[in-house]
C-alpha cells in the first residue's frame, strides 16, 4: 500500500525558500541622530504609578526600582555623551548676566 506523500513538505520547502532575505543589500543611509537631553528626574514615571504591588515589601521593592531607573539613566546620559549627541551646555547666558 503507498500513502500519499504529505503535501506539507513541499509548501514548508516553498515558504522557507520564500523567506529568505539577502542580507548583505545596501539598506538607506540612516539621518543624523537627535541630540540626546537628559532629564532631571528619570523616576517620575515610577512615582506616578505609586508603590508596587509587593505585599510587605512596596517600600524596599520601590527603593530598588528607583536605584535601577537611576542607574540605567546615569549608562544611557553616559553613551550618548560619549557619541557627542548631548548638546554642550549654553554658558553664554552665564556672561550675559555677569
Amino acid at each position: 500500500m503507498n500513502q500519499p506523500r504529505p503535501k506539507n513538505r513541499s509548501r514548508r520547502r516553498r515558504s522557507q525558500r520564500a523567506r529568505t532575505a539577502d542580507l548583505w543589500r545596501p539598506v538607506p543611509q540612516l539621518p543624523e541622530p537627535e541630540p540626546i537631553v537628559p532629564i532631571n528626574d528619570p523616576t517620575a514615571l515610577l512615582r506616578s504609578l505609586g508603590d508596587p504591588p509587593l505585599q510587605g515589601q512596596s517600600t524596599v521593592g520601590g527603593h530598588y526600582l528607583t536605584a535601577v531607573i537611576e542607574k540605567a539613566a546615569q549608562r544611557a546620559t553616559a553613551l550618548a555623551t560619549m557619541a557627542q549627541l548631548v548638546p554642550e551646555p549654553d554658558h553664554d547666558h552665564d556672561h550675559d548676566e555677569a
